[in-house]
């Protein structure tokens, strides 16, 4: 089993995070953000990771340091599960539809992290999140991950429907790049991811 678990303790956030990547889609957690919270077992249910997640942060001041720390520490925990990275399929993509909404997303587990984010959400805010963070946290999670990340909502009028399709398509995408070859070998011309 490729597990990882981590402690994140700033000024701002105290974070528990346990992630499987082979697991079975398993969720418990609770980041005092409920809106963060239905986001991220849409990524463990389809992404059949097991995940728990609990983060107390600074809700007072505002979001921002609750949802980019728990992408930050997600991102970790999948660069550490991953190892030294051999054996995987190491790209995945994925479009994921919800009603009118429609996102695609294109993984590479490559050690380079970078992210372009096109969510086009309208609203200032979805339960309690900024939107602008949810830009953020693609952005968070590929750092940490060393992945590089696109995410794409191709359509949609409803932001509800636009992110959580966003989530959707990053779970089945991570997946396929996640996923085990039954080769022992890095996928890289270089040797190393």
């Amino acid at each position: 089993m490729r597990t990882a678990s981590l402690e994140r303790r700033t000024r701002e956030t105290e974070i528990r995070l346990t992630l499987g990547l082979d697991g079975r889609g398993r969720a418990d957690i609770d980041t005092g953000l409920p809106f963060l919270d239905h986001m991220l077992h849409q990524l463990a249910r389809h992404g059949r990771f097991d995940l728990e997640l609990h983060c107390r942060g600074d809700l007072a001041v505002d979001d921002h340091h609750t949802v980019e720390d728990c992408a930050l520490a997600l991102g970790a925990a999948i660069d550490r599960a991953l190892g030294e990275r051999r054996g995987i399929a190491r790209f995945g993509w994925a479009y994921a539809p919800l009603d009118e909404a429609l996102a695609r997303v294109v993984v590479d587990l490559s050690g380079r992290p970078w992210a372009e984010v096109a969510l086009g959400l309208v609203r200032e805010q979805l339960g309690g999140v900024a939107c602008e963070n949810f830009t953020h946290f693609f952005h968070s999670l590929a750092a940490a991950g060393r992945l590089t990340l696109h995410v794409d909502v191709l359509r949609g009028a409803n932001d509800h429907h636009r992110i959580e399709a966003a989530f959707k398509a990053l779970a089945l995408a991570l997946r396929a790049a996640v996923v085990t070859t039954g080769e022992d070998t890095i996928p890289s011309t270089k040797g190393m991811l």
